[in-house]
């Protein structure tokens, strides 16, 4: 049976390590678990990853002594190192991690011998899923597929606002954290994170949807972890009691408590399937893939990833800034352009003198015109104030000849008026006196 064989080897391995020393043992080991991958019998392998395969990319791990990220964040003044990625204390004051952020950020950094082993373990057909904790998205720039990958902690590729929960724009957020800017939403002005599962968040339901692989894991290879942090350090327990782990880390981690942890000796269960490597992620998956016969596929593998994507960092870089080429070329264009002599462009301190005095005319010349343009609108508003001064006089002058004409007219329709009545009286007066003289 597959276990009866691993034991075999594990038997055989114990014996000669009594002989050779540790590092038989260790390569003893690694060749049980290379003979379960050849043979067939390791199908199903989910490799769990932690921050000590990203190390040999320039990127800290959290807690190793003197070079870890918790012992270097007293710039920082936090109240104790796990408050950088701490929810309430980001809230209250984000400006510390996305200093930080700006030092660990994804496209700084190059994918490790161990992540493309993993990829190694991907082509061959044998992955069943990728646990990382680490938040540097390194696994899928060493070109794993995303469904391939659960990020238990997140990562850096996508950000939300705090309050309105809005997707923010991968390239904005990126540009923003390095302008030194702390991300604000667009819409309601909350604070934008990248989704990180900071300590007192719940983590990304894609964990949890994925625990049942475990129940199908072969073979489990956890590497460059302390396994402190829960529950990503309880995954190790979920598989079968018989199945394989290899734990890969410069010492040994999550030992035997009761019903849980690693049994390096065997001293706790009927079946011996638990294996130490002591050493580097790198060195540990070197030597495993040696075993395998993957050596040249691995180390080649890395070395085109990396001649790729630093092509492509390349190509981006340029993208962002003026080629020196490009800067002689229009410079050539436009000296042609504004027929610069030899001897000009060989004295560059005279040319930029007589620009200067060009300027200073052109400028003389733009204060006369200014000057003569002023004068000319205020001649302008001169004549027409005058001209608005004798219509007005005009106005008042007609106004004045109409009065008087209506004013003489009033008058003789009073004087017609009046001898209107004189004459009515005199007739009046006649009718009564001939009247007076009828009667008599």
């Amino acid at each position: 049976s597959k276990m009866s064989k691993q034991n075999e080897f594990k038997d055989d391995s114990s014996s000669k390590a009594r002989k050779n020393g540790n590092a038989s043992c260790e390569e003893l080991n690694l060749k049980t678990i290379a003979e379960l991958i050849k043979s067939g019998k390791a199908q199903n392998i989910i490799f769990m990853a932690g921050a000590g395969i990203s190390t040999a990319a320039g990127i800290p791990d959290f807690r190793s002594p003197g070079t870890g990220l918790y012992d270097n964040l007293s710039k920082y003044n936090l109240p104790r190192p796990e408050s950088i990625f701490e929810i309430q204390y980001f809230k209250k004051n984000p400006e510390p991690f996305f200093e930080l952020a700006r030092e660990l950020y994804p496209s700084k950094f190059l994918p490790t011998l161990t992540h493309y082993f993993i990829k190694l373990l991907y082509q061959k057909e044998v992955l069943l899923r990728c646990f990382t904790q680490n938040i540097d998205t390194l696994e899928q720039i060493a070109g794993l597929p995303e469904e391939v990958v659960v990020e238990a902690h997140g990562s850096f590729s996508k950000s939300q606002c705090l309050r309105c929960k809005k997707m923010a724009d991968p390239k904005w957020m990126k540009e923003t954290i390095f302008s030194g800017v702390i991300p604000k939403c667009l819409e309601c002005k909350g604070i934008v994170k990248p989704c990180i599962t900071f300590f007192g968040e719940s983590l990304p339901e894609k964990f949890f949807l994925h625990l049942p692989d475990f129940n199908r894991c072969d073979l489990l290879i956890v590497a460059g972890t302390s396994l402190q942090v829960q529950p990503f350090s309880l995954l190790i327990d979920y598989v079968s009691s018989k199945t394989p782990r290899l734990l890969i880390n410069r010492e040994k981690v999550a030992c035997y408590t009761p019903g849980m942890g690693f049994d390096f000796n065997g001293s706790f269960s009927d079946v011996r399937r638990d294996i130490f490597y002591g050493g580097s992620c790198d060195d540990g998956v070197l030597e495993l893939a040696e075993l395998l016969g993957w050596k040249e596929e691995l180390e080649k593998l890395h070395k085109e990833g990396h001649e790729k994507l630093k092509e492509e960092n390349k190509e981006l870089a340029e993208e962002k800034k003026v080629e020196v080429s490009d800067v002689d070329a229009l410079a050539a264009e436009f000296v042609k352009k504004v027929d610069i002599s030899e001897v000009e462009k060989s004295t560059p301190d005279k040319v930029d003198e007589d620009k200067k005095d060009a300027n200073k005319e052109d400028a003389n010349k733009e204060d006369a015109n200014k000057e003569d343009a002023n004068k000319e609108d205020a001649n302008k508003e001169d004549a027409n104030k005058e001209d608005a001064n004798k219509e007005d006089a005009n106005k008042e002058d007609a106004n004045k000849e109409d009065a008087n004409k209506e004013d003489a007219n009033k008058e003789d329709a009073n004087k017609e008026d009046v001898k209107v009545d004189k004459l009515e009286k005199k007739e009046a007066l006649e009718d009564k006196s001939m009247e007076e003289t009828k009667y008599e």
